[in-house]
């Protein structure tokens, strides 16, 4: 394509964008006057019931006196407290992603020759086709690395020859694959790009199927192959914690959705991923990594508790940072007292902030938890309380980690791959019906036109009113 098509495709798509605008613009008030719950959630951020599981349970108020009241959050796997799953292999010094896959698979704890059974089967399943690395990976590397996950997911329909048998034996078998090769897709995606794009040295370690998948996350990723154990099992709580969270988050939501379609797994888990990836969802916690760094570059002393909160201030007022008014990592659709998940997990952060000499980060990680609250209360109207979310810490773990920038939002995928699979099975098993909800339509009617009665349409501006609704970081679901 040639410099002049080039310049007139920006030309036309510069002019007719206005008109877009023009023309699918919608006053907010009729949102409020035809009963609409935008983003499927009422005023009191109450979302729309529209299915039943079986799989998670998240609790962030509880009846008192007849009234709903806010409480401290939790989240339970099949009925198990994520507080006592994380304690318990803890305090055993094991590792908790098979076991607390096998339960969300599967709806039990396994017993221990349980476990090993299934650890047995995902080694089996963590292998790639052949030549698969080289024809489909190493090819058109990309450093939207999401992108590249859902290219190679995409890709292995290829070499499936039961693609489409929808059979819960086959979709089951699907699943385990998926779950098994996703750390190899997500860390083989990036040393390409950083090879190919970044001129870095190539090199890819195959895993080992008696780690943990944490540890062959680590092992895959590092030149030298090395990690310490308190680095691993970090790791591993972040995965645990990030398996699972009801199906009304948008990419579990996306995912009983195409599954009700009776698309292939492949398809399914590639439609995850594209909802997964957006910042409003699995890409939050950069945004947070990328806020601290412009706080360090803009105010001279982050022990100074009032110039960390005048800066929290100007994040707010859209002064500072990328200028959205959002403080990243501060609110939930959820939760409002407390997110469970980033309770759980402070606990391992310290651990490793101290592991890694990075104590002051997490001091002022800790304050910005604290002061984060105050300054949006005092500053916005809001129907709920703000804590911390899980993206608040999980990017900082990842940087004391050296995990690149460009794996934050895979490795959520590698983990929450677990939900989707169980919740994709949890579909094809008790519902047969297409999930399809209504819109209410306010188009005018319009008598149809000949091309030569046609008035030329008004293209050198657009109207003045527009309407746009905001969006916070409230209304994001993890």
């Amino acid at each position: 394509m040639g410099l002049k098509s080039d310049e007139s495709i920006k030309e036309f798509t510069h002019k007719y964008s206005k008109v877009c605008v023009d023309n699918n613009a919608i006053d907010p008030d009729l949102f409020d006057e035809y009963g609409v719950k935008r983003g499927l959630r009422d005023k009191n951020g109450k979302g729309v019931l529209s299915g039943l599981t079986n799989i998670s349970l998240i609790k962030s108020s509880e009846e008192v006196d007849g009234k709903s009241v806010p409480c401290d959050g939790q989240l339970y796997y099949r009925g198990y407290n994520i507080f006592d799953l994380v304690r318990g292999f803890q305090s055993e010094d094991r590792f908790g992603f098979d076991e607390c896959a096998y339960l969300l698979l599967f709806g039990n704890l396994p017993d221990r020759a349980q476990l090993k059974e299934f650890k047995k089967t995902l080694g089996y399943s963590m292998t790639l086709p052949t030549n698969f690395v080289r024809d489909v990976i190493m090819k058109a590397p990309s450093h939207d690395i999401m992108n590249s996950l859902t290219k190679s997911v995409l890709t292995l329909a290829s070499y499936d020859d039961s693609v489409t048998d929808m059979s819960l034996d086959n979709v089951l078998r699907q699943s385990l694959m998926l779950i098994s090769v996703f750390p190899m897709l997500s860390v083989y995606g990036y040393h390409a790009y950083n090879h190919y794009e970044c001129d870095d040295s190539l090199y890819i370690h195959r895993p080992d199927p008696r780690l943990s998948t944490a540890e062959n996350l680590l092992r895959m990723l590092r030149p030298d192959m090395s990690y310490t154990p308190i680095e691993a099992k970090v790791l591993d709580a972040a995965l645990v914690l990030h398996m699972e969270h009801g199906g009304g988050n948008n990419s579990t939501f996306t995912t009983r959705v195409v599954t009700s379609a009776g698309s292939d797994t492949y398809s399914v888990i590639a439609a995850a991923l594209s909802s997964l990836k957006g910042p409003k969802h699995g890409g939050a916690n950069i945004k947070v990594v990328q806020m601290m760094e412009d706080l360090r570059r803009n105010v001279d002393d982050v022990t100074d508790e009032s110039r960390v909160r005048e800066y929290l201030y100007r994040l707010l007022n859209k002064e500072a940072f990328d200028r959205s008014g959002l403080i990243y990592g501060m609110g939930h659709a959820v939760y409002s007292i407390s997110d469970p998940r980033a309770k759980v997990f402070k606990s391992f952060v310290e651990r490793l902030a101290n592991e890694k000499n990075r104590h002051k980060d997490f001091e002022l990680y800790s304050m910005i938890e604290r002061l984060a609250p105050e300054v949006i209360a005092e500053k916005c109207r809001i129907y709920k309380g703000v804590s911390a979310n899980v993206d608040f810490y999980s990017g900082f773990v990842y940087s004391m980690l050296d995990i690149p920038l460009e794996l934050y939002t895979p490795i959520f995928a590698i983990a929450r791959i677990v939900g989707w699979s169980a919740h994709r099975m949890e579909e094809l098993i008790n519902v047969d019906k297409i999930i399809r909800p209504a819109y209410k339509s306010i188009l005018d009617l319009r008598p149809y036109e000949t091309l030569k009665d046609r008035s030329t349409p008004k293209l050198d501006g657009h109207n003045e009113t527009v309407y746009k609704l905001p969006m916070n970081e409230k209304e994001k679901n993890c």
